[in-house]
């Protein structure tokens, strides 16, 4: 009797407690995009996104599949910050992260290279390592900084720039690239990549909507500005740069236990029971507000820490949008699922995006107008 009790309690928990699927994925949109590569022992996700998002922009606006090089960025960003850093008297941010805006400036001001050209690797090296680098530059320019001598050189961005030559390389000034010569300039109009075409949209409530801000997070060390448009409109925007055949750049939250590059998903569960069974399966997810978005920015659960690329979309079984994320921590299968991919669901979009950069062209016309674009 005791037994058959058990099996029907055993029963009724089975049928109130819903069955978890089992992930699986369709995919809507899939646009063209450069292989996942990995950004190393770097904090360089910035720069490694954002040259992603430039090469499938190439290849939009060209037909041609161009590598890029991402440090050629990376060296020549580094002694923006450090100015910014000892101008400051060490009241600013000096570490390896940025955002989009500043791949776009490097882009403006220094052009683009080929990988060929510049890998920011030495003989015989494939990964990047930055560790020892970093650490030589925080200790520089925290010393000047401090000034010992109590006159600051005039040559100590130049000791900067020659920290960076031994470690990455020099800059080149001409390349051979398809047996043609070309400047990083004259390579950059080859690519047709215009920088004043790409624009940052965010969505926060602490500053006005269709206006643009500087968004305070600490990887904006340049103080770049973002036009803040309605929760519902960044995401509108997503979804119709995706369908019009523009990818997007995203800055965004990893930090939550519901992210997993490992399983290939990111999800918002309604239920943080399920925070690690919904890495496995699906489970009801929460509706993600502006004001519940807001609140989580400004108590510091939702942080500004990766930037990766959005290549597409997806449907699971019932039907569930997804946004397909390229990463760049490389295609090993024992920590990357998807080849590299991960597979955000709407609501963890919503909740954990600060930001997009797209081509103004992908907004919907109706933002544009909002925005005069």
């Amino acid at each position: 009797m005791r037994n058959l009790l058990f099996f029907f309690g055993m029963l009724c928990i089975a049928v109130i407690a819903p069955a978890q699927q089992p992930y699986q994925f369709t995919e809507t949109i899939d646009l063209e995009a450069t292989p996942v590569i990995s950004q190393g022992r770097t904090g360089t996700c910035w720069s490694f996104s954002s040259t992603s998002f430039l090469e499938s922009e190439i290849i939009r606006l060209t037909g041609k599949q161009i590598d890029l090089s991402e440090m050629y960025t990376v060296r020549n960003t580094y002694p923006k910050k450090a100015e910014n850093f000892v101008m400051r008297q060490g009241k600013a941010q000096f570490s390896e992260g940025g955002l989009a805006h500043d791949v776009i400036n490097s882009v403006r001001e220094y052009g683009l290279v080929p990988q060929e050209a510049y890998s920011g690797l030495f003989a015989n090296e494939r990964d990047h390592n930055h560790a020892e680098l970093v650490a030589v530059l925080e200790a520089m320019v925290k010393t000047y900084v401090d000034n010992p001598g109590r006159k600051l050189s005039k040559n100590w961005d130049d000791a900067v720039d020659a920290v960076l030559n031994v470690y990455l390389g020099n800059n080149p000034t001409t390349f051979m690239y398809e047996g043609k010569q070309y400047t990083p300039k004259s390579f950059l109009e080859m690519t047709g990549i215009v920088p004043d075409d790409y624009v940052t949209i965010t969505s926060f409530t602490h500053a006005p909507f269709y206006s643009k801000f500087i968004l305070n997070i600490p990887d904006n060390w340049s103080y770049g500005s973002m036009y803040n448009v309605p929760l519902d409109e960044m995401m509108a925007a997503v979804d119709n740069a995706l369908e019009n055949g523009f990818t997007v750049e995203l800055d965004c939250d990893v930090s939550e236990q519901t992210f997993s590059s490992k399983d290939g998903v990111a999800v918002i569960p309604k239920d943080s029971e399920n925070n690690i069974k919904a890495l496995q399966g699906i489970y009801p997810e929460m509706k993600i507000t502006q004001e519940y978005r807001q609140d989580e920015f400004e108590n510091f659960t939702t942080t500004d820490d990766h930037l990766m690329h959005i290549t597409g979309m997806l449907k699971d079984q019932n039907g569930t949008k997804y946004y397909k994320v390229k990463n760049s921590w490389g295609t090993d299968e024992t920590r990357n699922a998807n080849g590299g991919y991960v597979y955000f669901s709407e609501a963890y979009m919503r909740l954990k995006t600060i930001s997009i950069m797209v081509h103004k062209d992908a907004l919907p016309k109706n933002t544009a107008k909002k925005l005069n674009l």
